[in-house]
This record gives structure tokens, sequence and C-alpha cells, in this order.
């Protein structure tokens, strides 16, 4: 009796960074460049239809995760993030639309926007170019922001509260 063929290792894993290798993996990908950046906590149609979008304004599209550490900085709530870093990358490789799942501790991307200036830096409909952090350094350097409307009615603090009762 031979032995069962291994099953290779999920094809999303590829798509997902570290921190020491993220800026190079970033500067490779195909131009022009989107990146956009968020918790992704529980991933709902409002993310999947955001990340679809900003994929269709370049030849690839980046996403900078916030560390754990990074989402109790923001003050999300208690018990936030509800799943691990790894997890939240995951699942976020495993979207047709990202090319590349990138982590980041600081409170703001801004210093990893600035090191690799996609050409294009996408945010969801409640950010501005003067309230999102990494914005003017993309504009200054020839770039642009976009802000992408919502998807009425979706979103993860709104889905816990309903949850929470």
């Amino acid at each position: 009796m031979t032995a069962p063929d291994p099953i290779p290792a999920p094809r999303y894993l590829a798509k997902i960074a570290t921190y020491d290798d993220a800026l190079a993996r970033l500067r490779a990908l195909p131009r022009p460049l989107v990146l956009t950046n968020g918790v992704f906590d529980v991933l709902h149609r409002g993310h999947v239809t955001c990340l679809d979008q900003a994929r269709s304004l370049g030849a690839s599209l980046a996403v900078a995760v916030n560390s754990d550490a990074s989402v109790r900085q923001l003050g999300k709530g208690e018990n936030r993030p509800l799943y691990p870093l790894e997890d939240r990358m995951a699942v976020l490789a495993g979207l047709a639309a990202v090319d590349l799942v990138v982590p980041f501790d600081a409170s703001t991307p801004r210093a990893l926007i600035a090191a690799c200036l996609p050409d294009v830096l996408a945010k969801g409909g409640d950010y501005t170019a003067e309230t999102t952090a990494g914005a003017a350094e993309v504009i200054a350097a020839g770039g642009r922001f976009v802000s992408i409307p919502f998807a009425s009615g979706h979103s993860t603090t709104t889905l816990i509260k309903r949850i929470r009762g």
C-alpha cells in the first residue's frame, strides 16, 4: 500500500508578508500599486466590496493589517481584535482581489506607506486625504488618494453590537 499524496500548503499563504520582508515584497508588486489598510476583524460584505473596488484601481492590491497591539491602541473596544493577526491576514489573503497582505505594528501605517509609496492609497468612505495617514506623502510623490463609498449597512462595530444584543 502506498502512502497518500501529501496535501499541499494553502496557496494563500504565499500572499502573506512578514514584518521583515514586507517592504521588499511591496516594492516587487506590479504597478500601479494600490494600498489600503485596516483592522479587518470580522470580514463582511462591506470589506469585500471595498477591496474589490480598490483592486480595480491598479495592477495589484496590497492590504496593510493592524497588528493585535495596534488594534488595542485604536480603542476599538474590549476584546478586540476578535481574531488574531494571523487569522485576519489569512482570510484577506484568500480573497482573489488581494495580491499581498502586510502587517504593521504602529498606530498608523504612515511609515510603511511612505516607504513603499503606492500609486493609489484607497480607504473606506469615511476617510479623506486630510484624515488618512500617509495620504500626503502619496500625493506629494505624484500618487493619488481614493475614498471608496461604503456598502450601506455593513460595519464590524455594528455587527458586534447586534450580536451582543
